[in-house]
């Protein structure tokens, strides 16, 4: 049963993370901002000075790729770890363990938070306004945060047994940032690889909100529905796994 004192917990984990992160920051959470802007800032100088490309609103269109690959890797990699960082509070408190990875993923939302709303602002000023798509962001970020969490799931389960766990999620991060299109377009993509695209969420995340805020028009039903079917399909197995190995965490923790 989700009784009051699960629900504290929750929140409580939620917040020390997102609190914790800025600790002793002089710009504290300002970096939540800072960190995208200079992103945005360097792809936008070499891709419109360097290597000029007539992307129209280019600072827009890579916010759109930063932002949700941002979240992803900072959540996966949290996720990941999250039972091996907390591993007194699993020894000390009996509550059940799922809590831990989802919270981890769930603290990051409020990074991500901050920096949808410095997308939606740039959208704003760059004279894009507001359309009824809009309505479709909510859908297409609690899909997203589904597969992240399935993902946190499965892989904080393996490194409670597998330390190098970690390294190895840091390094698909840094082989997926070349593989979602944060600074170039769908349409660059071969036929042939551009269906395989829209079965990685991020990618189809990404694509949805180009959709949205620079096309104005709705994410393809397709796109959709392989991203429902992806997030919920990693949510079904970083359960089942977790499941599987939470037994003996005790003992490796």
């Amino acid at each position: 049963m989700w009784t009051g004192d699960y629900k504290f917990l929750t929140s409580h984990l939620i917040l020390k993370d997102f609190r914790i992160r800025y600790r002793n920051m002089s710009l504290g959470v300002f970096w939540s901002l800072l960190n995208p802007l200079i992103m945005m800032g360097v792809l936008t100088f070499v891709f419109k000075v360097l290597l000029p490309n007539r992307t129209p609103h280019f600072p827009v269109f890579v916010l759109c790729g930063l932002v949700p690959f941002n979240f992803f890797s900072l959540a996966w990699v949290y996720g990941t770890t999250s039972l091996v960082d907390n591993a007194g509070l699993i020894k000390r408190i009996a509550v059940p363990r799922e809590i831990i990875p989802v919270t981890a993923v769930l603290s990051n939302t409020l990074h991500l938070g901050i920096q949808i709303a410095l997308l939606l602002t740039l959208v704003l000023l760059s004279g894009l306004g507001v359309n009824v798509h809009w309505i479709w962001l909510p859908v297409l970020w609690l899909l997203e945060i589904v597969f992240v969490c399935g993902l946190a799931l499965f892989f904080a389960g393996i490194n409670v047994y597998v330390r190098d766990t970690r390294y190895v999620v840091e390094s698909a991060n840094t082989l997926l940032f070349w593989l979602v299109p944060i600074f170039y377009s769908f349409s660059v993509i071969p036929a042939e690889f551009r269906d395989l695209y829209q079965y990685n969420p991020v990618a189809a995340l990404v694509l949805g909100m180009r959709n949205v805020l620079l096309e104005h028009h709705a994410p393809a039903p397709t796109l959709l529905f392989k991203l429902a079917l992806v997030a919920l399909f990693s949510l079904a197995c970083g359960l089942l796994t977790f499941r599987l190995l939470k037994p003996r965490f005790y003992d490796y923790l």
